[in-house]
């Protein structure tokens, strides 16, 4: 009996065992089979629909992925699954397998992945680095937001005067700037970049903010000693009262936040603006203070483009946080999953609350605090 016994137990043992190794065959026969073979099946490009000479561009990082998805899957579901124009995914570090895999498989339009250079990215010689790191710490001890990275800086002069250098972009004429984890809150049934190029448009946008005024307080002298030496490159009919109130004497810090933009592409390799830009980089503004590419971009645009070349996207309903556009009245709400109420104002003042007690704030200032006590136990 207990030989019988016995003999059952080795028998199941026998059977679990094969089907062990039956089973870990199948997984190593598909384990061969890698991500992005199964994503190209999945999404497999059939080629772009829409008919202008145009782009996304993404500049983010590995680690931003699941961002990044959120925003590909609302733009893919509001417009782009219409029309298939392609994403340009740029880094300033190669991207992973697993970054490149699962942005592939939530489009069926093409995508192409480049590193940005270093000419672009790095610091360049002549910033004077003590004076770099003196600026930089006290505007952390200020409290400036971001005032102690030096990525963000990198950033912001890369979208100011190179992205559109960028060899993956030189064949294109225009471009969508999307950022990770935004919100497209409408139905786009149209093609903004047919519609810019049809109507003479060279800059569009959908949210207007002011600078803080402690990020750029030498930006707008720079600018006027521009103008002063450039005179001829200004043109007249633009939408300088914009940007100032007082004809050119101060800067209001109204800008275009630049987090989503669709521009002409061909706006910032003109002579205009390469001229503008490079007349900024020498002062050193990017690193010295914290210059970002929106009020950039802004004053560029009031400066070289006629009114009718820049344009209100109200019907894009955006988000980033914390700032909304939701576009007003029933042809717009129709298509738009949004409220018109938490636009912009409203939509500020409930999600400053949110932002005072998010993780990445609550993070921030404790590494700032760090920072701080750091400073005085070391002096």
């Amino acid at each position: 009996m207990i030989k019988r016994v016995n003999s059952i137990y080795i028998l199941l043992a026998l059977v679990a065992l094969i089907l062990y190794v039956f089973l870990y065959a199948i997984l190593k026969t598909y384990s061969k089979v890698g991500f992005s073979e199964v994503n190209n099946v999945l999404q497999e490009n059939t080629g772009q629909i829409g008919k202008a000479n145009a782009c996304f561009v993404i500049l983010t990082q590995n680690f931003k992925l699941e961002g990044v998805r959120k925003s590909m899957r609302q733009l893919e579901d509001r417009f782009n699954r219409n029309y298939n124009y392609p994403y340009v995914f740029l880094n300033n570090e190669p991207f992973t397998q697993e970054f490149i895999n699962f942005t592939r498989a939530m489009t069926k339009a093409k995508i192409e992945y480049g590193l940005v250079p270093k000419e672009y990215w790095d610091m360049p010689d002549n910033i004077d680095l003590e004076l770099f790191n003196k600026n930089k710490d006290e505007m952390v001890k200020n409290g400036m937001r971001r005032s102690g990275s030096l990525s963000y800086r990198q950033m912001c002069r890369f979208y100011s005067g190179f992205f559109y250098q960028h060899e993956l972009l030189k064949k294109y004429d225009y471009y969508w700037r999307v950022e990770p984890d935004v919100d497209f809150y409408c139905d786009i049934d149209f093609d903004p970049f047919v519609y810019m190029k049809e109507n003479d448009i060279k800059y569009g946008f959908t949210l207007v903010l002011y600078e803080d005024l402690i990020t750029i307080p030498t930006l707008w002298d720079t600018v006027k000693n521009f103008i002063r030496t450039y005179p001829h490159l200004i043109v007249k009919d633009s939408i300088i009262e914009f940007i100032t109130d007082d004809n050119g004497e101060t800067y209001n810090l109204c800008q275009f936040w630049s987090n989503f933009e669709i521009a002409d592409l061909n706006l910032w390799r003109g002579e205009a603006y390469t001229k503008f830009f490079d007349f900024l980089d020498k002062k050193g503004g990017f690193f010295y203070e914290r210059w970002g590419d929106a009020p950039i971009h802004t004053i560029a645009a009031a400066l070289f483009l006629k009114k009718h070349q820049v344009r209100f996207f109200e019907e894009i309903g955006y988000h980033h946080r914390p700032f909304l556009n939701c576009p007003k009245g029933n042809k717009f709400q129709y298509k738009c999953l949004c409220n018109p109420d938490d636009s912009m104002g409203k939509f500020q003042l409930t999600n400053l609350v949110a932002i005072l007690f998010s993780t990445n704030f609550i993070i921030n200032q404790f590494y700032m605090w760090f920072i701080l006590i750091l400073q005085k136990i070391t002096k």
